[in-house]
């Protein structure tokens, strides 16, 4: 349990990356009102942990009704992953994402219908709760050794969201604080981890198909 548990916590704290986004919500919000940026982040945290929440409950059921297997899932969830990890490494993810927060600035007036469009899209989605976060959310829920297990797992998904809502609320201070050095330094760090992360899914998923077709795997 405690295996399964610290690998959720890592493996969803490098996807959802809650210091990466402090620079994004910071230029996101830029010329909002404090009341507005506050309830920009609840909005968006909110959204999110439900996201999650859903496909931690019914992800695998949903993948099971479109007839594809687990192990299948976990091969291209962690092929997901390591692309992600890639980007990561080489310093491309926060370029992507800088680009949907561009293209959500381009159509927003921060009016209160604005407010609320903006937390949902792309703060919520696919920037906390993306595709590499709701992958790895349905992988490890998939692998809960039992249903306590799998509470873990949300009580882990909620401390992390909660902990983006921490992020976005002191985004000014945080990310002057971090500077481009350490964001540099750290996203490398996690990326690395990740991508081991993200082959040990890739391994996982066919041994069990090997297994399936009872095929020797020693």
């Amino acid at each position: 349990m405690g295996d399964y548990l610290l690998n959720a916590l890592v493996t969803l704290a490098v996807t959802i990356d809650p210091i990466g986004l402090a620079p994004i919500f910071v230029a996101l919000t830029r010329g909002m009102t404090s009341l507005q940026r506050r309830q920009t982040a609840i909005r968006a945290t909110l959204t999110a942990t439900l996201i999650l929440f859903a496909f931690a409950l019914g992800g695998e059921k949903l993948i099971t009704f479109l007839g594809i297997s687990i192990p299948a899932f976990r091969i291209a969830g962690g092929l997901l992953l390591f692309w992600i990890a890639f980007e990561m490494v080489f310093e491309r993810r926060d370029k992507r994402k800088q680009v949907s927060a561009d293209r959500a600035l381009e159509e927003t007036a921060f009016d209160a219908d604005d407010v609320r469009h903006l937390a949902i899209f792309p703060l919520a989605i696919p920037l906390i709760s993306g595709p590499g976060a709701i992958s790895a959310t349905i992988l490890i829920a998939s692998g809960a050794p039992d249903t306590l297990g799998l509470i873990g797992l949300l009580v882990i998904v909620a401390l992390l969201v909660f902990s983006c809502l921490l992020v976005f609320m002191l985004a000014g201070p945080l990310d002057r604080a971090l500077g481009d050095t350490g964001r540099i330094v750290l996203t490398r760090l996690l990326g690395v981890l990740l991508s081991a992360l993200s082959v040990q899914f890739v391994a996982d998923g066919i041994v069990a198909i090997v297994k399936a077709q009872g095929l020797p795997t020693g």
